[in-house]
């Protein structure tokens, strides 16, 4: 008898143990691959840095950051992760599809042909990141007579979310004008970049002239922004990585703000 009810508990413990090894609710005890937990800790600072970083720069995006001329030195692994991996891509584009979403039912709007667009130029068509990929994604101070010699060379290539808005828009029928802090003396290389980089039949290019140095770039951008509207313009959307790009007076029915870490205008 002892014999027969042995065998009962062996045969029920094995059944136990087959049951539980292919269970699909069975919890594995097994470190996530994705974040490895280091012995001395690197992996949890890591993360830690990186969420500090992600904070800050969420709070540039919000514009709550205030004025600042660099960014955190800590963050520049960051802000040269974030820039040239797919992340900034991905969000130029969810930037660029509710522009275009936009435009699809503004331009149902009458305007006596006079629907426009604004469009800033760095970070927001052209793309500056092979020149700060060489000056520290950002931690450095900002070299104006560097910066100007790169301008120079006419090779900052388009980003491609707003390359693909650009031509939509003009595809909708909506006029489009480019509104750049850039000064004057720049206006041969700027041209030649555009087209470089794929942007062509903008109305007008327009670019700080001697009376518009020193001014505040969100002043400076609503007063171009008025004498389009002077025009007979009914400005419909406005792109930008900067908020002085879009904020001030005579601004757009709908304006649209890139991402940007690298720098600050105010």
């Amino acid at each position: 008898m002892a014999l027969i009810q042995w065998g009962i508990v062996s045969l029920l413990l094995i059944l136990s143990i087959e049951t539980t090894s292919s269970s699909p609710s069975m919890i594995k005890m097994v470190p996530d691959k994705e974040t490895p937990v280091a012995a001395d800790g690197d992996s949890g600072r890591r993360r830690g840095l990186d969420l500090y970083c992600e904070s800050w720069r969420f709070t540039v995006e919000t514009n709550d950051a205030g004025s600042w001329t660099q960014i955190p030195e800590k963050c520049e692994d960051f802000v040269k992760e974030y820039l040239t991996g797919d992340w900034y891509r991905l969000e130029s584009e969810a930037v660029a599809d509710s522009a275009a979403a936009f435009a699809k039912t503004a331009v149902g709007v009458s305007g006596n042909g006079k629907n426009a667009w604004v469009f800033d130029i760095d970070e927001t068509l052209l793309s500056n990141v092979p020149y700060y990929a060489v000056h520290g994604f950002g931690s450095e101070v900002f070299d104006e007579l560097s910066f100007d010699s790169w301008v120079d060379l006419a090779e900052a290539p388009a980003l491609s979310a707003s390359l693909r808005l650009y031509n939509e828009l003009q595809n909708l029928g909506f006029t489009v004008f480019l509104l750049t802090g850039r000064s004057e003396f720049q206006r041969n290389a700027t041209e030649i970049n555009l087209r470089f980089a794929g942007f062509n039949n903008w109305e007008r290019l327009i670019l700080r002239g001697d009376g518009d140095q020193g001014k505040p770039a969100s002043v400076y951008k609503s007063e171009k922004r008025k004498e389009i509207e002077d025009q007979g313009y009914i400005i419909r959307g406005n792109s930008g990585d900067q908020w002085s790009d879009l904020t001030g007076f005579a601004v757009a029915e709908r304006s649209f703000k890139l991402p940007n870490p690298l720098y600050y205008i105010a």
